[in-house]
């Protein structure tokens, strides 16, 4: 009788660490899917490929900016983010490259929130640099970006490597 508890129990807690591990899983996964169309963004800006950049954001999306105009805060909001997925396709001379790094990602079901420092490049040449905050939904086509608010500044920037 003890050897039957003691197969019971060993069997229960096989089947506890089992579950705890295909939940572990599932929360690694869904930080990757959502830092995959965080990467898919930056890829679609250095492809000039608006078709793409689209793909990642759930209509109605919107854009914003803080920042400082004349030593006073400054809150932009884009109604939709069809102007910039318009600007990312029209030709230009030099790569639109974003790099992201020091990534922090927070899921809870179907929301996802992304705060990535990143590094902005005109071909080889740092512009500027800032954070973006990301808010992302999980719809039945996969994770889809609902709002980017970021900062910008030209000084303290630091170099990043490509992706």
């Amino acid at each position: 009788m003890a050897r039957r508890a003691t197969r019971a129990r060993a069997l229960a807690i096989t089947i506890g660490l089992a579950a705890l591990a295909a939940g572990t899983a599932r929360a690694q996964s869904a930080e990757d899917d959502v830092r995959a169309a965080v990467d898919a963004t930056f890829d679609a800006m250095r492809a000039g490929d608006s078709t793409a950049l689209r793909d990642v954001f759930q209509p109605g999306a919107r854009m914003a900016t803080v920042g400082e105009k004349d030593g006073a805060p400054v809150f932009h909001v884009e109604d939709s983010v069809d102007g910039f997925v318009q600007a990312v396709g029209t030709p230009h001379e030099e790569t639109w490259d974003e790099r992201i790094h020091d990534v922090e990602i927070r899921v809870d079901g179907r929301l996802a929130s992304v705060w990535a420092p990143y590094t902005f490049y005109l071909g080889d040449t740092l512009s500027h640099c800032g954070v973006d905050a990301f808010q992302l939904f999980r719809s039945d086509d996969g994770w889809k970006i609902v709002a980017v608010t970021d900062t910008r500044r030209k000084e303290g920037c630091p170099p990043v490597e490509r992706p």
